[in-house]
């Protein structure tokens, strides 16, 4: 039993060093992508605090989701958080499983890259579209006689640039078509959608999209139109932009590696290195000694008959 653990512990620490090793050169190759896309969350974030300079908060907007859906009220409003919290967390964890798994189709650089380019893309549209038209915010620290629905003019730059994080994230006011949140949470089930292997996850994402919209408008967080635009730009920016991309799994991204991963490195041949990236061993204790006589294998000492090739069957 100790053998057969340390065995285990042996190969699954393989596998994550040459993971790690994967994962440094494709991040050497693709550094200015990724941090591209953290600054464009940044300028997003930086947007968003703007135009609550500019909010007027005024009467509640006539809405269907509003009459139809009951208000949760300001104790509950924690649900949608917390729900999107979960689906973040998760999918966040799940874009390292490679360093662990056996069984993987992703590169975590390179599907960071792609979902970043998503969110991007659905950022800018959103910056458009709040910034054309403020409305009057529904949330409850928006409304007329909160001292948070007007901000007072910045003192200085810094303020503005500072954005006030976390406060000014959670309590900000006239950023509303559409729905930040619903392009995160739709973002990370269609990636999951396309590079995820569990049927039953995957349902449960589109799930728990759905019960996210929801909560969403019963917390009065927005107004119906900016998750129901939320849910058709999302779904078509990312079908777009996906079409432009290189495909990034394993083995179609195997022509994006770096050259010193296809290379032998390490006394590896280039064989070896493949089979260790996609999870299988290599590790000569995983080699048989297989010995055919006279119409059967030996395998271990263990006589096994071969299969015939029978004429005519």
């Amino acid at each position: 039993m100790s053998f057969y653990i340390g065995r285990e512990a042996s190969k699954i620490w393989k596998r994550f060093c040459a993971e790690i090793t994967t994962e440094i050169n494709l991040l050497a190759e693709n550094w200015k992508y990724l941090l591209a896309g953290l600054i464009c969350q940044y300028i997003h974030g930086l947007a968003a605090r703007g135009v609550h300079y500019l909010h007027k908060p005024g009467p509640t907007l006539q809405d269907l989701g509003f009459f139809l859906l009951p208000e949760l009220g300001q104790d509950k409003a924690y649900l949608s958080e917390t729900l999107f919290t979960t689906i973040f967390v998760s999918f966040f964890v799940w874009t390292f499983h490679p360093f662990i798994l056996k069984d993987k189709k992703i590169y975590t650089v390179l599907i960071w890259c792609r979902v970043l380019s998503f969110l991007v893309a659905c950022q800018a549209l959103r910056i458009v579209s709040f910034y054309s038209t403020q409305l009057p915010g529904p949330n409850y620290h928006c409304r007329e006689g909160s001292e948070l629905a007007r901000l007072p003019p910045p003192k200085s730059a810094l303020e503005v640039l500072l954005i006030n994080f976390p406060h000014g994230v959670l309590y900000g006011c006239g950023d509303l078509i559409f729905s930040s949140h619903m392009i995160f949470t739709l973002v990370f089930v269609l990636t999951y959608q396309k590079y995820g292997t569990q049927r039953c996850i995957k349902q449960l994402g589109w799930l728990l999209a759905v019960i996210q919209s929801l909560l969403i408008i019963a917390s009065r967080k927005h107004y119906t139109v900016d998750v129901v635009v939320a849910w058709y730009t999302v779904n078509l920016v990312v079908f777009f932009v996906d079409k432009k991309l290189p495909e990034m799994d394993r083995t179609s991204a195997a022509a994006l590696l770096p050259m010193s991963i296809k290379d032998n490195k390490g006394g590896r041949s280039k064989d070896e290195n493949h089979k260790l990236l996609n999870g299988n061993s290599v590790d000569p204790a995983e080699w048989r000694q297989r010995t055919q006589v006279n119409g059967k294998i030996l395998e271990n000492g263990t006589a096994h008959h071969a299969e015939a090739a029978k004429n005519g069957a």
